[in-house]
């Protein structure tokens, strides 16, 4: 590793833009899930962030739908 290249540590809060941009989703879907309650936020002062454990805990319930749903089916 370079001089130049820093390790830097992982976020624990993130703005709606990048959490959209982790899940791959657009940032207006990501502010409507943010609204809806179906991924967790956070207010800091007059901002909204999104702890990063909460993008995993959202992807799993996804997953765990799909699999009930593909049972059922």
């Amino acid at each position: 590793m370079s001089t130049t290249e820093e390790v830097l540590p992982s976020k624990l809060l993130l703005t709606v833009a990048e959490a959209a941009n982790r899940l791959g989703i657009g940032r207006t879907t990501c502010y409507a899930l943010v609204m809806s309650g179906e991924i967790e936020s956070v207010p800091v002062g007059r901002l909204r962030r999104i702890p990063t454990e909460c993008l995993g805990d959202y992807v799993q319930r996804l997953r765990d739908l799909a699999r009930t749903n593909a049972t059922a089916a």
